[in-house]
C-alpha cells in the first residue's frame, strides 16, 4: 500500500542531502567539539560554520545563535530563562501559543509572575491594539506565535515588533513552522529571540537553536562545563547541527510557491467536494503555506484520520505534542469553535516531496470516509457551522 505523508507540521522527511551531510560527523569526524585534538577541532569548526549559516538566514550574528536539542526546549529557555533573570514582572502571549509556552507561563504564574494571553478573532490573528492596551511598567516579555501549527496563522511580525520597540519591551516569536516558510529578519522585526528547529524543515529530530539578540541576559536552565556562551550546557549535537545548518542551506522559496500551489489546490477542492466543511484559519498570503485544517460537520476529526490512515495517509487532528489528549484544541476554541467542532478537525500539512497526484488520491479517499462516518453519524443533524 502506498504511504502518503500528509502530516508535515508534526515533523517532515529527513532530506538525503542531509543525511549525507551529517554522516561523516558519526564516523570519521566524530570529536566533540571542547576537545583541543584535531578531530575536535573538525568539531568545533563544523559548530561554527552552521552557527554562521543558520544566523546569516534571519540577519543576525553568529555569537547570537544558540544551539539546543529543539523548539520546546528554545522555548522554555526563552520564557523562563529571562523571566528567571529579571525574578519578577509580566508577559504578555497569546491563547494560541504552542503547549511548551502555555505551559512555562502557567509555571511561572506559580512563582508569582503575571501573565496577559491575548485574545484572537475568527483567523488566529491578534488585535494589536490590544497587545499595547495590555503593556504594564513592568512588562518583560510578548511571546508570539509567528505562525500556528495548527491553523497556519501568520501574525504581522513587523507590527508588533514596532509596538515592543516603542515601549522597550523583549520580542520573541516561536518560529519552529514558520522558519525557511516566512521570511524572518531579526532587525527589521526588532526582534529579541527567535524559536528555530530542524526537523520541520526536513533537518534531523532532537536539534534546534535559539537567537538571542546580543546584550540581553537570560539564566541558563542547564548548568554545566559552559557550553554555547554559557547559556546552554553540555556537549554539542554536531551530526545534528550540522544537519540543520545543510537543511537551511538547501531550502528555497521555489519549495514555498509550490507548497502555496497545492495547499490553494487541497483546500479549493475540499470545499467544493465536501459538504457542511469549514476551513479554520485565514487564506492566501496569512497562511503559512503547507497548512490545511478543516472542521466537518458531525463527526469526528480522529474517526477520520483512522479512515484515512487505514489507506495508508497521515494525517493529525491537530498539535503533534497534544494529538493524543481527548481535550478539544485551546488553539480551535480560541478561534471561537464549540468542543464539538473542534473534535470535528482534520490537519493535513504538506511539504516540498508532495505531489499532486498524492492529493487527489487523498482526497478522494477523504470524501468516501467523511460520507461514510456521516451516515452513521448521531450528531450530523445537531451540528450547524
Amino acid at each position: 500500500m502506498k504511504e502518503i505523508y500528509l502530516d508535515n507540521a508534526a515533523t517532515t522527511k529527513t532530506d538525503p542531502k542531509v543525511v549525507k551531510a551529517m554522516v561523516p560527523y558519526f564516523i570519521t569526524k566524530y570529536g566533540n567539539a571542547s576537545s583541543l585534538h584535531k578531530l575536535g577541532t573538525e568539531a568545533k569548526n563544523a559548530l561554527e560554520d552552521s552557527r554562521k549559516t543558520i544566523a546569516k538566514y534571519i540577519n543576525a550574528k553568529p555569537e547570537e545563535i544558540i544551539f539546543t536539542s529543539g523548539g520546546t526546549e528554545s522555548n522554555n529557555l526563552t520564557v523562563k530563562g529571562l523571566a528567571l533573570e529579571k525574578k519578577s514582572g509580566h508577559i504578555i502571549t497569546t491563547k494560541i501559543e504552542h503547549d511548551c509556552v502555555m505551559n512555562a507561563c502557567k509555571w511561572l504564574e506559580t512563582l508569582g509572575f503575571k501573565v496577559t494571553y491575548l485574545n484572537v478573532d475568527g483567523e488566529g490573528f491578534i488585535n494589536l491594539k490590544e497587545l499595547e492596551d495590555s503593556i504594564q511598567h513592568n512588562t518583560i516579555l510578548v511571546s508570539i506565535i509567528h505562525a500556528n501549527n495548527e491553523i497556519g496563522t501568520i501574525q504581522n511580525i513587523e507590527e508588533i515588533g514596532k509596538i515592543c520597540k516603542k515601549h522597550d519591551i523583549s520580542l520573541h516569536i516561536d518560529a519552529a513552522q514558520s522558519f525557511t516558510k516566512v521570511p524572518i529578519d531579526v532587525k527589521k522585526q526588532n526582534l529579541s529571540f527567535v524559536t528555530l528547529n530542524a526537523h520541520k524543515i526536513h533537518g534531523p529530530k532532537g536539534v534546534g537553536a535559539l537567537y538571542i539578540r546580543k546584550g540581553i541576559k537570560i539564566t541558563p536552565l542547564s548548568h554545566g562545563g559552559g557550553h554555547e556562551l554559557n547559556l546552554r550546557s553540555g556537549t554539542e549535537n554536531i551530526s545534528g547541527i550540522v544537519g540543520f545548518a545543510k537543511a537551511v542551506k538547501i531550502s528555497s522559496s521555489s519549495n514555498v510557491k509550490q507548497m502555496k500551489k497545492l495547499r490553494n489546490y487541497l483546500i479549493k477542492e475540499i470545499m467544493e467536494k465536501i459538504p457542511n466543511v469549514k476551513l479554520n484559519g485565514p487564506t492566501g498570503d496569512k497562511r503559512l503555506c503547507n497548512n490545511i485544517n478543516f472542521s466537518f460537520q458531525g463527526i469526528e476529526g480522529e474517526a477520520i484520520g483512522a479512515l484515512l490512515n487505514a489507506n495508508g495517509i497521515a494525517s493529525s487532528t491537530g498539535s503533534a505534542c497534544s494529538s493524543k489528549s481527548l481535550e478539544p484544541s485551546h488553539v480551535l476554541l480560541a478561534i471561537g469553535l464549540i468542543p464539538e467542532q473542534a473534535h470535528g478537525s482534520l490537519r493535513l500539512t504538506i511539504s516540498k516531496y508532495t505531489t499532486k497526484q498524492e492529493l487527489d488520491f487523498a482526497i478522494n479517499k477523504l470524501v468516501s470516509a467523511v460520507k461514510r462516518l456521516r451516515m452513521m453519524s448521531p450528531l450530523m443533524n445537531k451540528l450547524k457551522f
